[in-house]
């Protein structure tokens, strides 16, 4: 299972034995880490990446699922997201990006308070809590994990149903009104209609992004099955099965529900070219 994790520790030293536990946990055939950072919370409540993992396939943290989690943690919705080698404060499509849920991102943001540290990751693990907890806990760090969820099509799904029913109300609205009122409401349909396109390019471009990063996962795992033995490898080969697996449907219901919308608008404004 692939999970987005967050382990805080009390200080810098500990947060860098949380990492390297991380990597002895890898090297054991325990769990595969596909990305990973150290960082601190500042007093000013953002964080400020201390450490990322560029040896991993995941080449940069920005952009990543563990880069838009750290920005979310450094800071309210809402701030635009910093530069990814110094400070950093989460944005609203962060949320989307992260792949973890408001309730996630209130536990870890309660005990992530200032001056302390923390080891967040993209891990894929065979266990629920064990090893992993137990190695962390032995630190002293306090681990949160959520099962990283196909949160980001939801939400752009959540995003484009708003609009078609803001335009489908107007349509509505059109149709009762006077000629001087259609003019006006043919105007605020003609923007929402714009803005749909807008948020299914963004959508697109990012499951681009997204089946670039689960093939360099994939790439990287298989690099490492051919190099293990016996369990290690079983278990490796298993995780590469298993996001194979998770694209895969993940795509097909994507690319189901662009195809819906595209429809959708096809037949709207042929509908509004024949009025």
């Amino acid at each position: 299972m692939e999970n987005m994790l967050v382990a805080v520790f009390e200080n810098e030293l500990k947060a860098y034995d949380g990492s390297r536990a991380l990597a002895e946990l890898e090297s054991e055939g325990s769990i595969s880490v596909h990305a990973e950072a150290v960082i601190k919370k500042n007093d000013d409540g953002t964080v400020t990446i201390k450490q990322k993992g560029d040896d991993f396939p995941i080449r940069t943290v920005g952009g990543t699922a563990v880069g838009a989690l750290i920005g979310l943690l450094g800071g309210p919705i809402g701030l635009a997201l910093g530069a990814v080698a110094g400070t950093v404060a989460g944005s609203i499509g962060d949320k989307k990006r992260a792949g973890v849920n408001t309730e996630f991102l209130n536990e870890v943001s309660a005990k992530l308070t200032p001056g302390k540290w923390a080891v967040v990751s993209d891990v894929s693990e065979d266990w629920i809590t064990t090893p992993l907890d137990t190695r962390m806990e032995a630190l002293g760090g306090t681990v949160f994990r959520a099962a990283r969820e196909n949160v980001e099509h939801e939400q752009y799904a959540k995003d484009v149903a708003a609009i078609k029913e803001d335009i489908a109300q107007l349509k509505a609205e059109q149709a009762k009104s006077r000629a001087n009122q259609k003019v006006k409401l043919q105007l605020k349909i003609d923007n929402l209609n714009e803005k749909l396109r807008t948020e299914l390019e963004a959508a697109k471009l990012r499951s681009m992004e997204q089946k670039k990063e689960t093939k360099a996962k994939i790439e990287a795992l298989e690099k490492k099955a051919a190099n293990a033995k016996g369990e290690a490898k079983a278990k490796i080969e298993n995780r590469i099965y298993e996001i194979k697996e998770k694209y895969k449907r993940d795509e097909e219901a994507f690319e189901r529900w662009s195809k819906k919308n595209e429809e959708d608008i096809e037949e709207w404004m042929t509908g509004e070219a024949n009025a």
